[in-house]
């Protein structure tokens, strides 16, 4: 008995089905967060408070308002690119509370929907 290769969408249908994912990566040292393009595996959009432009303007780069404005200039620039909407993937430890809260409120509010 042959089993048959697995059927792909096509690219039409693909293009509705989340395609843009955000996910978080929070050290004790630094925030950052970054939007995967998941078709084609690669980096659409990302902010980090490692960024030499941001260090200057934040006092810490580790507390919740550090998180906050990371997810700010993310949502910028998320819009510049015309990305309307990205889903939220949450390791299993992360819970929608403190930094990754702010994070994704602070996206939310500069104009990206939450799927």
């Amino acid at each position: 008995m042959v089993i048959p290769p697995p059927v792909k969408w096509p690219p039409r249908v693909t293009k509705f089905l989340k395609p843009y994912i955000l996910k978080m990566h929070l050290t004790n040292k630094y925030v950052s967060a970054q939007v995967i393009h998941s078709p084609t595996a690669t980096i659409a959009c990302s902010a980090s408070s490692q960024e030499k432009a941001l260090r200057s303007s934040m006092e810490n780069t580790r507390d919740v308002a550090a998180a906050a404005k990371i997810g700010k200039i993310l949502g910028e620039r998320l819009l510049l690119k015309n990305i309307p909407a990205v889903s939220v993937f949450l390791k299993r430890e992360q819970k929608y509370h403190g930094k990754v809260k702010a994070v994704m409120d602070s996206v939310k509010g500069a104009g990206v929907k939450l799927l």
